[in-house]
């Protein structure tokens, strides 16, 4: 029998392993926090928020779809994320194919101008965005805010695919068009098919930020209709009113998309997201 090695934690250990704990705690402690509220009432909420529910209420969840276009927001965030992350794995990787197969200074300068969209915050370009959105006839409906978050996944989209590119061997690509495969097909039948982890953590982080996005939806898409669910779930928070228990009960169905997606492609995250440390 293998004798069981006993690993002698060093003060600093220990002190990561707490540290460790205790973020993890703080992490998991809102999902948890909202996993318990949305089957309690609004009172009881209320009245001590950190204590399980004394029993399960169902009436939020009824209350929710009575009092909303909840569904409607439901078929609306989902439109919105698939068509988005469909668009965005077929925009971003053929530009990051182009700029590192074409060894110019063209390339070079497409790499560093789309690199630099990561330094500049949202809210800085904000107002002329929506009045460049009018101007096109693309606010107060999808296409806005589609363009937009295609748009803003090519900065961090191009150094991931960029990185993990350089890593396919180039001798598959001369094979190919030895065989008479031009540019396009070379990508599409070749390259593309070896971008599965760098597919998978793109889907899952612009697919987490566009699904939970509220300011996109609530400014651009009409009034008046149904818009996201975030948006539908704000909608319970008033000045005056709130009702907490339709408000967590809509969380808690919103995140459920989201843990799927995330677990389904979770190995593939973490193969996407180091490929660029290891083979850039």
């Amino acid at each position: 029998m293998k004798e069981k090695v006993k690993h002698n934690y060093k003060p600093y250990e220990w002190a990561l392993l707490v540290l460790t704990a205790v973020i993890a705690i703080i992490m998991i402690y809102p999902v948890l926090f909202a996993l318990m509220s949305a089957f309690k009432s609004n009172g009881e909420i209320l009245k001590n928020p950190a204590a399980p529910p004394t029993a399960l209420y169902f009436k939020n969840f009824v209350d929710l779809f009575q009092m909303s276009d909840f569904a409607g927001a439901i078929i609306n965030t989902i439109f919105l994320t698939v068509l988005s992350e469909a668009l965005i794995i077929c925009v971003v990787p053929m530009a990051a194919f182009a700029i590192t197969r074409d060894h110019s200074k063209k390339s070079s300068f497409f790499y560093t101008f789309f690199i630099s969209g990561m330094m500049i915050p949202f809210h800085l370009y904000m107002f002329p965005l929506f009045k460049e959105l009018k101007m096109f006839g693309m606010f107060g409906n999808f296409i806005g805010p589609i363009m937009i978050y295609i748009s803003g996944s090519i900065a961090f989209g191009s150094l991931l695919y960029c990185s993990f590119l350089k890593g396919v061997p180039l001798e598959l690509e001369e094979a190919a068009m030895l065989d008479g495969y031009n540019r396009f097909q070379i990508f599409w039948r070749i390259t593309f098919p070896l971008l599965g982890p760098c597919n998978a953590s793109m889907i899952i982080l612009n697919g987490l930020n566009i699904w939970n996005d509220y300011l996109m939806p609530y400014l651009v898409l009409p009034s008046g209709k149904a818009k996201t669910i975030t948006v539908e779930i704000a909608g319970f928070v008033g000045q005056f009113t709130a009702r907490w228990d339709i408000v967590f009960a809509g969380t808690l169905i919103s995140m459920i998309p989201a843990i799927i997606i995330f677990v389904a492609f979770q190995k593939y995250f973490v193969k996407g997201v180091t490929a660029g440390a290891t083979k850039g």
